[in-house]
């Protein structure tokens, strides 16, 4: 990429400068929580280097071995911070849209804004649980740089993120007329769920 324009159009650029300034210092590092191959992840960061929005520290290892560790530099959190904030203007009104119902609307926003989910979502912008849910309500598939992040967020938060996801498919199993059984097990038992009837 020769210029800040090409960058500035490049989530995956973004996700690489993201995962530095969360302290991933080494390409092994910043491949694995990026998703990305080792080979894209260094093409990447020869061009933030070359653009001087990391800095390179090369330090000695044992046996005589270079370690070359990465580091944001001032110019490369500004320019991460400017796009974060972005793309958080850009979720809000994603989430406008889904809560208007409006799938039109929201179906050509997302179009235009797709390129960016995956970087969204590794950064935390958007919820993976929104994401699953937005996607489900416009009946598209999530791509593979998609999936990845969203895999990614259910590895990194453990249990939380699992019952996240459950609830989410829950929902989602609801919509299509199937409670769960939980509602026909109280009316066969006899037993009181709650409710207002049981006033």
């Amino acid at each position: 990429m020769s210029s800040n324009n090409n960058f500035n159009e490049s989530p995956n650029h973004f996700m690489v400068l993201d995962a530095i300034s969360r302290g991933m210092k080494k390409i092994d590092g910043i491949a694995k929580v990026t998703k990305l191959s080792k080979d894209e992840v260094e093409l990447i960061l020869n061009d933030l280097k070359n653009q001087k929005l990391i800095n390179t520290v090369v330090k000695k290892g044992f046996f005589g071995n270079k370690k070359t560790e990465y580091h944001t530099s001032d110019t490369g959190m500004r320019m991460l911070d400017s796009k974060k904030q972005e793309l958080s203007s850009k979720s809000q009104r994603l989430q406008q849209l889904y809560d208007t119902g409006n799938r039109g609307q929201m179906q050509s926003y997302m179009d235009d804004n797709r390129m960016w989910m995956p970087m969204m979502l590794f950064s935390g912008i958007m919820s993976m649980v929104f994401f699953a849910s937005m996607m489900s309500f416009m009946g598209m598939a999530m791509n593979p740089a998609e999936s990845a992040q969203t895999e990614g967020q259910v590895d990194e938060s453990g249990g939380a993120g699992a019952e996240d996801t459950g609830a989410a498919s829950d929902t989602g199993a609801s919509d299509t007329g199937d409670t769960g059984g939980v509602s026909d097990m109280g009316a066969d038992s006899g037993m009181d769920t709650g409710g207002f009837d049981s006033f």
